[in-house]
């Protein structure tokens, strides 16, 4: 089977696949030091059910990486997946500047890839997130392996940074 006739397994990374609970000290308090936060990213340790679930997923998928993160973080970003031994894939990553709530950028990015292939899960741990592309018709799995932190989903919902 070509790849481009395999169904498509999307992950978030962030509360997914990556454990950010080392830089959320970076997002408490009045004023957030986003720059830190993300130069932080380098250095999250994998979440160990979301990395099994994508390996497991690139058995018959291919694996695509939605992310909420800006395009600033893309070579960091890039470099984090293939030093957790992650599958190769797309990356689709918010605009620099972008401040729409991740359940608006992530299902607009998350419609344009089911309108050209078929998405077989869609996998993030943002409920909103969630919601949103359950309403939409696709399949969820939502990532609750890791611990919810207020700061990171203030960010993702009312900040439109993550």
């Amino acid at each position: 089977m070509s790849d481009d006739a395999r169904p498509l397994a999307v992950f978030d990374l962030d509360g997914t696949l990556a454990d950010t609970a080392h830089r959320q000290h970076f997002l408490e308090g009045r004023t957030k030091d986003w720059d830190s936060f993300f130069t932080a990213a380098v250095d999250d340790p994998p979440l160990r059910d979301g990395v099994a679930l994508a390996l497991t997923s690139a058995e018959e998928c291919e694996i695509v990486y939605l992310t909420g993160r800006p395009e600033r973080c893309r070579r960091d970003t890039v470099d984090w997946l293939a030093g957790q031994g992650l599958p190769e894939g797309g990356l689709h990553m918010r605009r620099n500047g972008d401040r729409r709530p991740a359940r608006r950028t992530k299902l607009d990015i998350l419609k344009r890839l089911g309108r050209a292939r078929a998405v077989r899960v869609f996998v993030d741990d943002d409920e909103l997130v969630c919601d949103a592309a359950e309403v939409a018709g696709f399949t969820v799995v939502r990532a609750d392996w890791a611990q919810a932190h207020a700061s990171l989903k203030d960010a993702q919902e009312r900040e439109g940074r993550t």
